[in-house]
């Protein structure tokens, strides 16, 4: 009796795991039929993906591909280029923040303008393809913060971004404007009264070792990409590439400071004279 007992209660047992198992089963069959958001899920998730809303970031603002990165008007690519004009002086200059990687960096070196004018990363080199994690050292305080974070601190009338001598050795046309474009968009974000001037790529010259990768043709090429994005971006472009070659178009081998590319402070004397005669009016 003892033992059929137990078998008796085994039975019973069983059953009732079997029952629970099969409610279990049911309710979830139940709750993915009308479409009830897991507790696991964000509810709200569904609802985006059915409306079609965009998705936002922790602070509720959309990502950086939604935002605007002009001034609302397209520019004619033949209108972009600044042209000559009067001597608009020192003064002038004296408004600007100079963005860059290391073609940029000599204005600080052998200061042809104030350091704290310009902004570079602590080693200088500025790659285009990495511009959203990019750290610029703020000459002011030598913290190193984001672009975002130091135009918070200072918001500059003019800002003149050199960039894309390293993109042009291995980023294809649509890659390197990408980028561009979404670098532009981050300045302008964060400080939408400063007057943006994308300067052209300086050239190099035929001393230059690495012309595989990085060369006039390449360069000349790029910077038509140029024109493109500012006319995208509503800024304006500086051919300050023309003030720099000689009659074979390169840059000339008194012009940079023995490595092919970086440029002398004449050289640079020359783009501040150029910026001075082709003010953004």
């Amino acid at each position: 009796m003892s033992n059929n007992r137990k078998d008796h209660f085994y039975y019973i047992w069983s059953a009732a795991i079997i029952l629970c198992l099969v409610l279990v089963l049911f309710t979830l069959i139940f709750v993915s039929c009308q479409g009830i958001a897991s507790p696991l899920e964000d509810p709200s998730a569904a609802k985006k993906t059915e409306t079609s809303e965009p998705v936002t970031s922790d602070d509720g603002s959309p990502p950086e591909s939604e935002l605007p990165v002009n001034s609302g008007t397209q520019i004619d690519p033949s209108a972009v280029e600044l042209q000559q004009t009067e001597d608009f002086g020192q003064e002038y200059l004296d408004k600007f923040v100079f963005l860059g990687d290391s073609t940029t960096y000599g204005l600080a070196a052998y200061g042809i303008v104030r350091k704290e004018q310009v902004w570079t990363p602590t080693n200088g080199t500025f790659s285009l393809f990495d511009q959203a994690h990019i750290k610029i050292k703020y000459p002011e305080t030598g913290a190193e913060l984001t672009i975002e974070e130091i135009l918070e601190l200072k918001k500059p009338e003019y800002m003149l971004v050199t960039l894309g001598v390293n993109g042009v050795s291995n980023m294809p046309e649509d890659w390197f404007k990408s980028e561009y474009i979404a670098l532009i968009g981050r300045i302008r974000r964060a400080s939408p009264d400063t007057k943006i001037i994308i300067n052209s790529i300086y050239p190099i010259a035929n001393s230059y070792a690495y012309q595989n990768e990085i060369n006039n043709t390449k360069i000349v090429e790029a910077n038509t990409w140029l024109i493109d994005i500012a006319a995208t971006t509503g800024t304006r472009f500086l051919n300050s590439h023309s003030c720099l070659v000689n009659e074979e178009s390169v840059l000339p081998e008194d012009m940079h400071n023995s490595d092919g590319m970086h440029l002398t402070d004449a050289a640079f004397d020359k783009v501040m004279d150029y910026i001075r005669t082709h003010g953004y009016e």
